[in-house]
């Protein structure tokens, strides 16, 4: 490692420790590296235009964006969770249940573990606590945990970014997402029966089973979209982007003409909040596009590879290693930086070991939303506490056991590659 890119290194620490927002200390850090080598400046700015040009898939990440706020703004939150009380709510720990599996349903329209968290989340966390049916941080860390299955069963925002760096069709990687993502749910929803068991929570009032065709019909409309999405990338007959556009069309027509739940006002807040959130999301992507380059300048990844391979790593070894570093780095890095920083690093001796791609890409992008949820940098629970008030000490202290439970899923999609690879395999991918 040069001395120049150590001086990028420390600029990058110095200004994320110090508070700087991700992407400013990515691009800055950067800069620096680029001054003390004598590079033109103005070479940054051309690897972000290039980059960008390159990449026609990021053009699904504002519309992703959109669709989730539109999802969020009328309300198609609220017929899901009518749904999901109607068909779970019965069982013990009900509304716990109704949390885990609006999130499963919500994550097929949104890609996004922070619209999860914010929209439909506070809307199910008021539900529980009412009347002091669960504890506030119980309420809260259910939603939490249950919003990190938002970006794994498609459409998800993250695995557009590891297509980015990695060259993987992001059509392999949402089809490789959805039996991890239910994997997810089941872990969540087993936990939280025991919990409720454990602690006593009470027996919701069932909902009548000849009420529930109408509570389906009512939020049929809203369930179709992640059918409609799958069926356009899979049946041939639009891109990954195209379809994100349909996604974000199509949650406008169904909130604003069907379910008629949304004004100008409302419409124009959408669009200025989805600006905002990506151009968030594109300064951490214009800075890691330009320390890639400084990274591979200095040649970090084949120079980690070579080393990794000349040790004779076995591929598990190799996978478990890596993914305790990112559970270690997601404490205290957002997942976007990790996922277009990082995971790069290892690409190279994924090839050389072998490693399938799409499998190593899952698995990276559920360790980056285990990430979310672990103290102390977990941004959905800042999230929540920011939308909920609820102190952040009882959402930390009731997160354990579903952060554990997570866990056990991330080790089972690592030690069981068939469970990622499955449906990608029906669907003609070789690896």
């Amino acid at each position: 490692m040069s001395l120049q890119f150590a001086l990028c290194l420390v600029t990058l620490f110095v200004l994320a420790g110090i508070g700087t927002p991700v992407g400013y200390a990515i691009i800055l850090s950067s800069t620096v590296y680029l001054m003390a080598v004598g590079q033109d400046l103005a070479l940054s700015g051309e690897k972000i235009l290039q980059g960008l040009y390159d990449s026609f898939i990021l053009l699904a990440v504002p519309l992703f964006i959109v669709a989730a706020n539109i999802m969020n703004a009328g309300t198609i939150s609220e017929r899901l969770l009518n749904f999901c009380v109607a068909a779970v709510g019965r069982f013990r720990g009900g509304l716990g249940h109704v949390n885990i599996v609006a999130s499963l349903i919500f994550s097929g329209m949104s890609g996004s573990a922070v619209a999860d968290a914010a929209g439909i989340g506070k809307i199910i966390i008021g539900i529980m606590t009412k009347g002091g049916r669960y504890a506030r941080g119980y309420a809260a860390a259910v939603t939490a945990a249950s919003a990190t299955i938002g970006p794994i069963i498609p459409p998800s925002i993250p695995m557009v970014l590891y297509a980015l760096v990695s060259n993987t069709s992001i059509g392999y990687l949402f089809l490789g997402g959805i039996l991890p993502g239910l994997l997810m749910g089941v872990v969540l929803m087993a936990m939280n029966h025991w919990l409720s068991a454990r602690r006593g929570f009470a027996l919701e009032q069932p909902v009548p089973l000849r009420e529930l065709p109408g509570y389906t019909l009512n939020a049929f409309p809203a369930l179709l979209m992640p059918a409609i999405l799958l069926y356009g990338i899979y049946g041939g007959v639009t891109t990954p982007t195209e379809a994100a556009a349909v996604a974000a069309a199509y949650a406008l027509l169904l909130a604003g003409l069907f379910y008629r739940a949304l004004s100008w006002r409302t419409l124009y807040s959408i669009f200025a909040e989805s600006a905002r959130s990506s151009a968030a999301v594109g300064l951490v992507i214009g800075g890691a596009l330009i320390l890639n380059y400084v990274v591979a300048s200095e040649n970090i990844p084949n120079q980690v590879a070579g080393a990794l391979v000349g040790l004779d790593v076995h591929p598990l070894v190799f996978l478990l290693g890596v993914n305790l570093l990112l559970l270690l780095l997601g404490c205290v890095l957002d997942a976007t930086t990790i996922i277009l920083v990082i995971i790069p690093l290892f690409l190279p001796t994924c090839r050389e070991l072998g490693i399938d791609l799409v499998h190593f890409g899952v698995v990276a992008v559920v360790n980056c939303m285990i990430g979310l949820i672990t103290p102390p940098y977990g941004i959905l629970l800042f999230v929540i506490n920011a939308v909920t008030d609820i102190p952040l000490r009882e959402i930390i202290a009731e997160i354990w056991p579903f952060l554990a439970a997570l866990v056990v899923a991330l080790l089972i999609m690592i030690l069981f590659p068939g469970v990622v690879l499955f449906l990608p395999q029906q669907f003609g991918y070789l690896g």
